[in-house]
């Protein structure tokens, strides 16, 4: 005698999450669906690369003042005369102004 029941019930009911199948089978494929698809993507990379581009520029700039800045002061360590002539300045910028008592 079989265990199961010939009475069909829920067990039986075949939805869409039961069946294994795809909607569209491989041999109805359609190409213009794939060449819709492939033209959105490279669109979609085509501007992802332009923002890329111009993000790297900037970079690349920020970097060059950067490595200009560092050489600058590099050579302003290497020469020890010019710091020297930069507190004359600074000195001689001191001794041009007068102080002066204001009354109120």
């Amino acid at each position: 005698m079989p265990i199961t029941s010939a009475i069909k019930g829920l067990q039986s009911i075949r939805s869409m999450q039961n069946v294994s199948k795809s909607g569209i089978p491989n041999k109805e494929e359609s190409d213009f669906i794939k060449l819709y698809m492939f033209e959105k993507e490279r669109t979609r990379l085509k501007s992802e690369e332009i923002r890329i581009l111009l993000r790297l520029e900037f970079i690349q700039g920020r970097l060059r003042e950067i490595q200009k800045y560092n050489e600058e002061k590099a050579g302003e360590m290497h020469n020890p005369e010019q710091p020297e002539a930069s507190n004359k300045k600074t000195a001689e910028v001191k001794s041009d102004f007068k102080i002066m008592s204001i009354d109120y």
